[in-house]
């Protein structure tokens, strides 16, 4: 399932995200920390969904209420629900 998230509060714009099953095949920001959100995105292919998302909920970015991190939790959530 391709799924593509429009992020809110964050420097990325979107998120485009690669599931097959509960597992992640792939992951892009668009926009954002190109270094850093490559490097993310590098490290949780093949991961479970559910525990990405545990480890990144939630998660600031200096005074922000959010983070690219926690918007790609909110996008995995969404996701998985249309799955459903």
């Amino acid at each position: 399932m391709q799924y593509t998230y429009k992020t809110r509060g964050v420097c990325s714009s979107e998120i485009h995200l690669e599931l097959d099953g509960d597992m992640i095949k792939s992951v892009q920001f668009v926009g954002g920390c190109n270094g850093n959100l490559k490097g993310i995105a590098s490290l949780i292919a093949g991961m479970k969904a559910d525990d990405v998302i545990e480890r990144c909920k939630g998660i600031q970015c200096g005074f922000k209420p959010t983070s690219c991190p926690d918007q790609l939790a909110r996008a995995l959530t969404e996701a998985k629900a249309r799955q459903e």
